[in-house]
């Protein structure tokens, strides 16, 4: 777990405690914001492996967290479940961005990710999940695998967002189908929550590519879902869109 502070006129990490393969990395972030950098030193997830991170931004403070690199979701044995937990606070007049790079989904892969964030009324939240569905430079298709996820927000214990989704059996069949992802190879989630939310709908719609679409789910609660070929036509579309809603640019390890 790992928590914000305000010292100097800066966000500045309060406590932090660790333990696993699981660690995080504090590189110097430009601006008033701390960024937090994870780090899976296993290299990826498979079945069996369990993933807990909980993250608080203290009132004022600024938190960016992301990732060192794509995470992996490798083969599973039969039976076997890897399971990712990720629980974030976000206190009065505080930010959080969430920035995790892509998750690529491996064939046979078997993952049950969860992510829950509780804010304070007057707090803001951009969050990215984006995801890739198999090695495309590899030639790879999942046509077997088991992906669970989900998405909850809530602001001051109301729930406000929930969003889940379940891909089994022959992911990339069902991927295939129009009506689904019409054979997407990529896919990204964004949700951003803050005062400004509505006045930044006109804006990032006009910059959607045809795959992707935007809708206000009320006057602060900005939802967008992107499709896309492949990881590299999906960062085309969802870097300028981070660095908008971020109003910064993207930490380091984006733009490698």
């Amino acid at each position: 777990m790992l928590s914000s502070k305000h010292s100097g006129g800066r966000s500045v990490l309060d406590r932090l405690y660790q333990s696993g393969s699981l660690k995080c990395l504090f590189p110097k972030a430009p601006g008033p914001g701390m960024q937090a950098m994870i780090v899976n030193t296993a290299g990826g997830v498979t079945g069996g492996d369990s993933f807990a991170l909980d993250a608080c931004a203290a009132a004022g403070t600024t938190l960016t967290l992301t990732t060192q690199a794509c995470e992996r979701a490798y083969r599973a044995k039969s039976g076997e479940t890897g399971r990712i937990c990720n629980r974030l606070a976000i206190e009065h007049g505080a930010r959080i961005n969430w920035l995790p790079q892509e998750t690529i989904l491996f064939r046979g892969c078997a993952i049950r990710r969860r992510l829950c964030i509780e804010m304070a009324e007057d707090a803001t939240l951009v969050m990215a999940e984006p995801l890739v569905f198999g090695r495309a430079a590899m030639g790879e298709r999942l046509t077997c695998g088991n992906f669970s996820d989900r998405i909850e927000l809530r602001r001051n214990g109301n729930l406000l967002f929930l969003d889940a989704m379940m891909l089994e059996g022959d992911i990339a069949a069902r991927l295939a189908r129009a009506a689904i992802a019409d054979g997407a190879g990529a896919m990204a989630t964004l949700l951003y929550s803050a005062p400004d939310a509505e006045t930044q709908l006109p804006r990032i719609r006009a910059a959607l590519p045809e795959t992707a679409g935007a809708s206000l789910l009320r006057s602060d609660v900005l939802f967008l879902r992107l499709l896309a070929p492949d990881s590299h036509a999906l960062r085309l579309a969802l870097v300028p869109l981070l660095i908008r809603l971020s109003s910064s640019d993207l930490p380091r390890p984006w733009m490698i």
